[in-house]
């Protein structure tokens, strides 16, 4: 477990996210942090005193920022927002999904760009170190004018109101700030906005889903090795001559790393004289340019997820340099949109292509390699792994329903002034799903491999395959007879989930 994670100014990294919402790490506030924060507020203060229409300060919100709100109702203003704001429907989201979220909206908040009191992020910090997480339903937010009804739910606990869990106990908020030695908030002027007006859960959840593209990517090249050689194919296509000469990064990388992987092996030079076969199919063949153009798309997500946590997706924004308070868009999730529907997209052909290797591996239509149909036991017998590429390929049409990015529908609110919205929250759910599927994928295909490695005996495969087979039959025992193939899958898939060293 890492040290504190003390915010200030600085971006956050993935895996402080990572960390702090999936194994609880501490959070603080360091000294700069509360001196933004206290500057910044004072300029809100002013904004207040000085007759003039503040967006979302002194004005209501959306289509109804022209109505003016008396200065004795700026408290009222900012808790009837955050109520009328959770709207949400849904399952709720995950609690790491909600843990991801605060940590990002307290780093923002200790931007000092929002304007709110030391005090609001320290209720954040106060409950993430409690264990104290909001209970928010997963559907609701357009991901323009901020994830505003997710936030809002997790405001409303903020303020002693909405539902928490504590150690998977659910309560009202008021309880669970109780519980944790937490007074309730009392929202000052723009402090409720500040709280529900960022993209802060569709960044969560790119952040999350970054971390497991790498372990998903990982385990992909690891099954892709391995069948290598349950497939008794060539390693002349790894050469690296041949992805200097087509100048893309992610092949080349993938190429690199798939070699290595089959570094030692006895099974390649077994059959590399005098074998007929010319060409293996494109599963094999092009594997490192398929997987490399997913590593690439990835990088793009990556690095526009590590860009917003360092932003701050706030509006209005406060500037202390020439004391201002200016209304623009930050909110807008757009530049996180895109590269989430990407990630769906990169995800599909990682699962679509392991998904014609386990087809190819389980045809046994190849004379040169000794494994039989289906990897059965006895064919006709026993129905072998059959079943399993059944499963991987209805895994692979439901990626390809959900790489329908969400980013390009538009559907206008707030009667038109928010008219273009970006849906980021749905393109993060979406690859979250196919991220989820294409797990299972990739357990199908090291089920298959470690079984067609079976039948290369006496021969090893490269020391890292050997590593992961090794691992395999650790949970997972050699096919001898029939027997139902669902908790194979599952064990494999969550030796993936949980980072295992393949």
């Amino acid at each position: 477990m890492p040290g504190r994670l003390t915010l200030n100014a600085a971006p956050l990294s993935i895996s402080d996210v990572v960390t702090v919402a999936r194994q609880g790490r501490v959070v603080d506030l360091g000294e700069a942090a509360g001196a933004r924060l206290t500057a910044s507020r004072a300029i809100v203060e002013a904004a207040t005193r000085d007759g003039q229409a503040h967006y979302g300060i002194n004005t209501g919100f959306g289509s109804l920022s022209r109505q003016r709100v008396n200065e004795q109702d700026l408290r009222s203003l900012q808790k009837n927002l955050v109520r009328s704001h959770a709207a949400g429907i849904g399952e709720p989201l995950p609690e790491e999904t909600v843990r991801a979220m605060l940590v990002l909206l307290a780093a923002s908040l200790c931007r000092g760009h929002s304007g709110v009191r030391p005090v609001v992020a320290e209720q954040i910090v106060g409950m993430l170190n409690a264990g104290v997480t909001p209970v928010v339903p997963s559907v609701g937010s357009v991901g323009a004018s901020g994830d505003l009804a997710p936030l809002a739910h997790a405001a409303l606990v903020m303020i002693g109101e909405g539902e928490a869990l504590v150690r998977g106990k659910a309560m009202s908020g008021g309880q669970a700030l109780a519980g944790a030695g937490l007074r309730p908030l009392e929202l000052e002027a723009k402090e409720g906005l500040a709280l529900i007006n960022g993209t802060h859960l569709m960044a969560a959840q790119g952040a999350l889903l970054c971390h497991d593209f790498g372990r998903l990517f990982e385990s992909a090249l690891v099954a892709t090795a391995m069948s290598i050689d349950g497939c008794r194919a060539t390693d002349a296509f790894l050469d690296h001559r041949v992805y200097v000469a087509r100048n893309q990064p992610g092949p080349a990388h993938a190429a690199a790393e798939i070699s290595r992987l089959l570094e030692g092996s006895q099974i390649i030079p077994a059959h590399r004289v005098n074998d007929p076969r010319v060409q293996d199919p494109y599963s094999l063949r092009c594997a490192p340019t398929v997987l490399g153009a997913a590593w690439d798309a990835a990088g793009y997500v990556k690095l526009a997820i590590e860009r917003e946590l360092g932003a701050v997706t706030d509006n209005p924004l406060i500037f202390r340099d020439a004391p201002s308070v200016v209304s623009a868009g930050n909110f807008h999730g757009m530049p996180l949109a895109i590269p989430l529907d990407t990630l769906a997209i990169a995800i599909s052909h990682i699962a679509g292509i392991s998904e014609r290797r386990v087809f190819f591996m389980l045809s046994a239509t190849d004379p040169q390699n000794p494994t039989r149909a289906y990897l059965s036991p006895q064919p006709g017998l026993h129905s072998g792994l059959m079943i399993a590429q059944y499963t991987a390929a209805a895994a692979c049409n439901e990626i390809v329903g959900l790489c329908m990015p969400a980013s390009v529908s538009n559907i206008p609110t707030s009667s038109g002034t928010e008219d273009y919205n970006s849906f980021g929250p749905r393109s993060a759910a979406k690859a979250r799903r196919a991220l989820e599927l294409a797990r299972d994928v990739i357990a199908i295909e090291l089920l298959c491999a470690a079984e067609a490695i079976e039948y290369q005996r006496p021969l090893r495969s490269g020391t890292r395959v050997e590593h992961t087979h090794t691992l395999i039959r650790s949970s997972v025992p050699r096919l001898t007879v029939d027997r139902p193939l669902s908790p194979d899958i599952a064990k494999i898939a969550a030796m993936i989930r949980e980072s295992l060293s393949l």
